[in-house]
């Protein structure tokens, strides 16, 4: 069995990130935006993004985790409070702003070890509740949260992913913890 781990991520691990992002966002906006669009989700853009956010977060509740199998990491989360105000959303609610398994890497537990961590990280910090927003096309993902406890609020979002404008659908995921 390799080593499989989950921790929390740092600066120095953006380009890994940055290529988890771009790989799987580029498989999971196939046939929801134009082509074009999906060949601008470049690794180095969101590594840089990342490295910046990671060193600068935009308080102390955000958090990075990373799945790592040895030494390389094959997944990652974006964890901290939620801007959702809704009366739907629970009190003390944390998102998920990012969760992403390398297609190479999924069936072997990573995205099971890394939305647990997320959950026990969100718990530490007060949070009774988790939401996420998954894109609306994405089956697989959706059954994944679904397995995993988190269910359908009933909202949804058209959320802007192009340059021209173009917008992907998405669903409110949302479980207790």
């Amino acid at each position: 069995m390799a080593d499989a781990s989950v921790r929390t991520g740092h600066p120095n691990d953006a380009p890994a990130i940055g290529a988890v992002q771009a790989t799987v966002f580029r498989s999971a906006y196939a046939g929801v935006v134009p082509d074009s669009v999906r060949m601008q989700f470049d690794p180095d853009q969101f590594a840089s993004a990342w490295r910046g956010s990671m060193t600068n977060p935009p308080s102390g509740a955000h958090r990075v985790m990373v799945a790592c199998a040895g030494e390389q990491v094959v997944g990652f989360a974006a964890l901290g409070p939620t801007n959702d105000t809704d009366d739907a959303v629970p009190d003390r609610c944390g998102e998920i702003l990012v969760f992403a398994i390398h297609a190479d890497a999924r069936r072997s537990g990573h995205g099971s070890r890394l939305l647990n961590a997320s959950g026990d990280t969100l718990r530490a910090n007060d949070c009774a509740a988790v939401l996420t927003w998954v894109l609306a096309a994405d089956e697989d993902t959706r059954a994944f949260c679904s397995v995993s406890g988190l269910a359908p609020d009933g909202a949804w979002r058209e959320r802007v992913v192009g340059p021209e404008g173009e917008t992907a659908r998405e669903v409110r995921l949302v479980a207790s913890l």
